[in-house]
């Protein structure tokens, strides 16, 4: 929300809920190993992150249904980053404490965990597109696009305008 105050004058419904929900995804790692104040932290500068990667792909023109990526992705891969930050040993012994208590290994683990969970998504969706692709095909053809899929697919209308 006050992204967007900042950015476009005047906060947004969208922006406000967004930044809610990128907040839930950037703590959803952290749970459990991270103080109330940590969490907020995380919280804020998750949706912040996830505010401006949305802003930055919008700009470029690229597709990103719901901001699914833009908010669900960059959240978590945030917030597991900074679980490896915040993390303290007070809240939970099995983490031994993250940057802000000198374990450094900490955030080398979680950066391990993100990347290994990038390559492993990314490589199953790579093959699972291909596949569809050979069988049935990723696009609908461009006349079905302009008539809208609601109809060209569902039979219905979705949205009477």
């Amino acid at each position: 929300m006050f992204n967007d105050w900042i950015r476009f004058g005047k906060p947004t419904a969208l922006g406000t809920v967004s930044g809610a929900v990128a907040g839930l995804v950037g703590i959803t790692p952290a749970a459990g190993f991270v103080a109330p104040w940590a969490a907020i932290v995380i919280g804020c500068l998750t949706a912040l992150c996830c505010a401006n990667f949305v802003h930055w792909r919008t700009r470029r023109g690229i597709d990103d249904s719901l901001d699914a990526y833009g908010v669900h992705g960059i959240g978590g891969t945030v917030g597991a980053i900074l679980t490896g930050v915040l993390a303290t040993a007070a809240v939970n012994k099995a983490a031994g404490g993250g940057l802000i208590e000198g374990n450094a290994m900490l955030v080398v683990k979680q950066v391990v965990g993100v990347a290994a969970t990038y390559i492993y998504a990314g490589g199953l969706s790579f093959v699972i597109l291909k596949i569809l692709d050979k069988t049935m095909g990723l696009r609908v053809r461009d006349e079905e696009e302009m008539i809208g899929l609601d109809q060209t697919q569902h039979g219905e209308t979705g949205y009477s305008l």
